[in-house]
């Protein structure tokens, strides 16, 4: 099959386009022929090094957690998939090697979910990822019925997600951290667009009144953004960060790490079939263009995501 793949850590070029075996499928496993794998923050964390001391690392390492394709084969012990099912995954392995930027990549069937027909190959390969990371982060803190929410990097890729999911999980008020570029498109998913810079505190305090606090914090940034909101935040056992967790501890904050989960990844699979979640995807790169597209991205300012096709 042809690949993406690198046999060394570092900047994009490190990534070649390659010619490799087919994956071996195992016994509960779906081989699934790729038709679009989603970019995350994570792939280019991955392909510099930076998570070596997290999980086993082997090479020719192929990146890529998130796929949505077409089923070629299943496993002796797979009986709830066939060949042609669409579906789609947040494919994270205990150890990082085969990834999805490559023609098959097998998965556990505990990950998979099914492809709605309404649904295109793209919108439902930036999906997984960054929409388990998004419902997590907010369920992790109780978000529900009546809270005000603040997410930070609202128009990114999993702060878009966020904010849309936050209002189906009954959230009253959302406010989003951005960009002025990105304050149109911020209103458009339903939140309340706020400018970053040293006046966070005071012009989220403005907006909200009363006490100038919020129910909620989801922090996809770190940094200033961090430190801002834990004076932000009524509670801080209701302020999740997904970047820091060393920090998050030091501070009485949950740190979200996303997991993969079939059912949940299914719930918002429908939720994009039922036109209740939209996935802004910035650009797609044809498989060969990895490395332009993990440059893209790694540039920052990208609106929603970036996907790879097949």
């Amino acid at each position: 099959m042809k690949a993406i793949a690198l046999t060394q850590f570092g900047d994009p070029e490190v990534m070649s386009f390659q010619e490799l075996p087919d994956p071996l499928l195992g016994p509960d496993q779906v081989l699934v022929e790729v038709k679009a794998a989603g970019i995350n923050p994570v792939d280019f964390k991955i392909r510099a090094g930076y998570l070596q001391g997290l999980l086993p690392h082997h090479m020719p390492l192929i990146p890529g957690w998130d796929v949505a394709g077409v089923v070629r084969a299943v496993g002796i012990g797979v009986q709830a998939w066939k060949p042609g099912d669409e579906v789609l995954a947040y494919a994270r392995k205990d150890h990082v090697q085969f990834g999805a930027y490559a023609e098959l990549i097998a998965v556990p069937d505990r990950m998979v979910a099914r492809k709605p027909s309404t649904v295109d190959f793209v919108t439902a390969g930036a999906l997984p990822l960054a929409g388990l990371t998004a419902l997590q982060a907010l369920k992790a803190v109780g978000t529900g019925a009546g809270d005000t929410v603040l997410v930070h990097a609202a128009a990114g890729g999993v702060g878009h997600l966020q904010v849309q999911i936050a209002r189906e999980l009954g959230a009253t008020r959302i406010l989003g951290t951005a960009s002025p570029r990105n304050h149109d498109f911020v209103r458009s998913l339903g939140a309340e667009p706020v400018a970053y810079g040293d006046g966070l505190v005071d012009a989220v305090a403005e907006q909200v009144g009363g006490d100038g606090k919020v129910g909620v914090v989801i922090d996809n940034v770190g940094g200033p953004a961090f430190e801002q909101s834990l004076e932000l935040v009524r509670d801080r056992a209701r302020m999740t960060s997904i970047v820091d967790g060393p920090k998050s501890l030091e501070h009485g904050v949950i740190n979200t790490w996303a997991r993969p989960n079939a059912e949940q990844t299914q719930w918002l699979a429908d939720l994009v079939a039922a036109g209740k979640l939209r996935v802004e995807v910035q650009q797609t790169f044809p498989l060969s263009d990895a490395v332009k597209a993990h440059k893209l991205l790694e540039g920052g300012h990208v609106r929603g995501k970036v996907v790879l096709t097949v």
